[in-house]
């Protein structure tokens, strides 16, 4: 079963999340970019949906890190409440695979994960 990686700081976010893929894939639920750095230690996941805004380290900041490493292969969506010109942009910049906006739809959610995994 392939592994999704959900990093959002919102608490309901992640549960509805992991309760639209759940049955899908194997998901672990991180409040933090930093969480997810320490778990990609130990577990490479096939798919990454990241928050932008969070405090301490923004998505960006954590993309931009992810792919400067060794885990530069892991594709990544971002899931944003507010799509504008520069997050789309930047997203594009970084090397982010997608953009979900929050809240989203669990067919939606599968549909773009399923197109790269």
């Amino acid at each position: 079963m392939k592994t999704i990686f959900i990093v959002d700081d919102s608490d309901t976010n992640l549960a509805m999340a992991e309760e639209a893929l759940e049955d899908f894939f194997s998901t672990m639920t991180l409040p933090s970019a930093a969480k997810m750095f320490s778990l990609l230690e130990k577990i490479k996941p096939d798919l990454i949906l990241l928050d932008i805004e969070m405090p301490e380290m923004n998505g960006f900041e954590a993309l931009e890190r992810l792919k400067a490493g060794s885990h530069a292969d892991i594709p990544v969506i971002f899931l944003t409440g507010t799509v504008d010109a520069y997050i789309e942009k930047r997203s594009s910049e970084l090397g982010a695979i997608g953009i979900i906006t929050k809240p989203f739809s669990q067919s939606i959610l599968l549909q773009r994960i399923n197109s790269h995994i």
